[in-house]
């Protein structure tokens, strides 16, 4: 039975915001302002959920999803509002959470726009299966809150490119024999297809993960057709991971064809990027937040000293350098530091070291040297940081943390512990890394209370 409801807002996650009986409803593909009739899927003491059967009256920020599947692929999920009004919603997002979980009410700074709200994603993973009579190679994304795989020939958010490409790969896997993945029994040779493309769209790198140990002569054919056809692709790379996991790569990569990494430029800036090293999916909006924070830093501290934790290839500390007296960089992941190393080379830099190292375990050895830094920068996964990582940061850091996030409650959890320690948030900004999703950014600057700050 479906009943008419209003919806009041969109919230963390991405569902929309109606009221049941007084109970807070959440109802996927909601807009803010909608009129629709929906039927209760579910109810608890706390909350319902729903599914909307009807559009009655449409809102003003309503819009035609650009993707034919958007209803049913759980990729994206805010295609169908206006994208003024998605950034307002994640500015919205960002106050209410960071209230709720702290019980103060900060400033948020307007939303960093994407520069670019399609074709934006310069690296996918697609996990690959095949249909059981025709053997046909199926590759996309998962159907929304499930594990059914929907075969992508078009992604808006992806280029065109890298869309040809994924197609080709299934084509060419299928004449080669080589076998989809089943998840359910852990067999089928070929489990994702990882595609990495610099923001010029002229270097691509191909990671094919694999469910096997041996490396099977038709992959060294399907590398040498794929580099033969693209021009772009300066290498195919095969990761092997025989676990029955959802963590996409396993620990060993090995070089089919060409190169193991391909070179970004952002904002005049060179960075190498290796097939398990980390690097922002979109890196027109990450030249977007490395300038704020460029910004942030500049105006407070003239030579700052810089502490740039859980590093990857050292994107921060680089892009930071003209105005560091010096920056530290750690990572724990060795492709990434080793990625770091020679980005340090590429850009004739002399006031950066690399640590590969567990975050916690050089946290350590700086407290007991005391060392300190006038910033510490933090861009970690998204369960935040630990508490005894926030701890630390705030014992190494004589002035400010900057902290980016890619989850608003844990960096909103974080806060607390970071005002434990004396340091304030004085500033919020939302970055909209992923448009035409409910994924959130957001640069946080704290300020050391407890000693002397400029």
């Amino acid at each position: 039975m479906s009943n008419k409801y209003y919806i009041e807002k969109m919230i963390n996650g991405g569902s929309s915001l109606a009221r049941e009986q007084g109970f807070p409803l959440f109802i996927e593909g909601g807009c803010t302002g909608d009129t629709v009739e929906a039927e209760i899927i579910k109810s608890t003491k706390n909350y319902k959920t729903g599914k909307i059967t009807n559009i009655i009256e449409p809102s003003e920020y309503r819009i035609k999803p650009i993707c034919p599947l958007h209803n049913t692929c759980g990729s994206c999920g805010w295609q169908h509002i206006n994208y003024n009004r998605q950034l307002i919603e994640k500015e919205n997002i960002v106050k209410e959470t960071i209230k709720n979980i702290t019980g103060k009410e900060y400033k948020v700074e307007k939303a960093i726009p994407s520069p670019k709200i399609q074709e934006y994603r310069c690296k996918v993973q697609l996990p690959v299966s095949q249909t059981k009579v025709s053997k046909r190679i199926l590759a996309g994304y998962y159907k929304k809150n499930s594990h059914e795989l929907i075969n992508i020939k078009y992604c808006p958010m992806q280029s065109s490119l890298i869309n040809e490409i994924a197609g080709f790969i299934k084509e060419e896997a299928q004449r080669l024999k080589i076998s989809g993945y089943d998840e359910v029994n852990n067999k089928g040779l070929l489990r994702h297809i990882i595609i990495r493309q610099s923001s010029n769209q002229n270097n691509m790198l191909l990671t094919l993960v694999i469910n096997s140990n041996n490396i099977e002569k038709s992959l060294y054919t399907l590398s040498d057709s794929l580099i033969n056809k693209f021009e772009q692709i300066k290498g195919v790379c095969a990761n092997i991971n025989t676990k029955k996991t959802n963590v996409i790569t396993g620990e060993k990569t090995v070089t089919l064809a060409g190169d193991n990494y391909i070179i970004e430029n952002i904002g005049g800036r060179k960075y190498k990027i290796s097939s398990g090293s980390f690097f922002q999916v979109n890196p027109y909006c990450a030249e977007k937040i490395f300038n704020k924070v460029y910004e942030l830093i500049s105006k407070k501290i003239k030579s700052a000293s810089i502490l740039d934790a859980y590093s990857g290839v050292s994107s921060f500390g680089i892009y930071l350098s003209p105005i560091a007296s010096k920056v530290l960089s750690i990572e724990e992941v060795k492709s990434a530091s080793m990625d770091a190393i020679e980005n340090i080379k590429l850009n004739n830099l002399n006031n950066i070291e690399i640590v590969n190292s567990d975050a916690a375990e050089a946290f350590n050895k700086l407290i007991q040297q005391n060392i300190q830094f006038d910033v510490s920068i933090t861009d970690p996964p998204r369960k935040g940081c630990s508490t005894e990582a926030a701890k630390s940061l705030c014992k190494l850091t004589s002035k400010y943390i900057i902290y980016v996030s890619c989850n608003i409650a844990t960096l909103a959890r974080d806060m607390n512990t970071f005002e434990n320690f004396g340091f304030i948030p004085i500033y919020i900004q939302p970055a909209d890394m992923f448009p035409n999703t409910p994924h959130i950014e957001t640069i946080a600057m704290f300020k050391n209370t407890k000693k002397e700050t400029l």
